[in-house]
């Protein structure tokens, strides 16, 4: 788990723009949007993928309508027809990447309860082996659900927009000059991040 005050404190003191961001926004909101369900975490990251965070969670709500409380399974989202998936939003690439998604788990291909003892780098490797699984969607599985604290994700681009308007930067940050901004946030880039996103209120939809 993060200690988010002492995380707090280290970011503060390490860099005066971010210490200015947590004052304006508060206590980080970033265990309140975790989800305890690994499936349904990684179901919700590819709903997200290229879509406004409103849309996303839009799509996701009615996604999530078709199932119990308990939420979805591998095999209860096997067995709903693609017409009815397709009538929540989902498109039709979506669609497939869920029912690969599926099916890996169901075949143990994916060892979703192993993925807790991996490394974050071990982490992006098995889950980017799914269908739609880039290393974007393994990294905001790695800060929602999984609760790392160390996860800077270059290629998300409220980061980067975040990153050029709070540090008054002339042109788009490159990655790597992002991984240079964010030395100083170690061990705690993922909460950084959150504080990023908040900047622009464009907290990624729970993953």
């Amino acid at each position: 788990m993060i200690d988010y005050a002492k995380a707090r404190r280290l970011l503060s003191r390490r860099d005066p723009i971010l210490r200015d961001l947590m004052r304006q926004h508060g206590a980080c909101g970033l265990a309140k949007a975790q989800h305890t369900d690994p499936f349904t975490a990684l179901v919700h990251a590819i709903i997200s993928q290229q879509l406004a965070t409103r849309a996303a969670a839009t799509i996701a709500a009615r996604f999530d309508a078709l199932f119990d409380e308990s939420g979805p399974t591998p095999v209860q989202v096997t067995a709903i027809s693609d017409e009815r998936l397709r009538g929540v939003g989902l498109s039709g690439q979506k669609l497939a990447y869920i029912r690969d998604l599926c099916r890996r788990i169901e075949d143990g291909s994916l060892p979703l309860d192993s993925l807790d003892r991996m490394s974050d780098e071990d982490v992006i490797e098995t889950l980017t082996r799914v269908k739609g699984i880039g290393r974007w969607t393994a990294e905001m599985f790695l800060m929602f659900r999984l609760h790392r604290p160390d996860v800077l994700p270059v290629g998300d681009l409220g980061i980067v927009k975040a990153i050029q308007k709070a540090y008054g930067l002339r042109k788009v940050p490159t990655a790597d000059r992002m991984v240079r901004i964010g030395e100083s946030w170690r061990p705690y880039r993922s909460v950084a991040c959150w504080y990023l996103w908040a900047s622009l209120q464009t907290v990624p939809l729970k993953e």
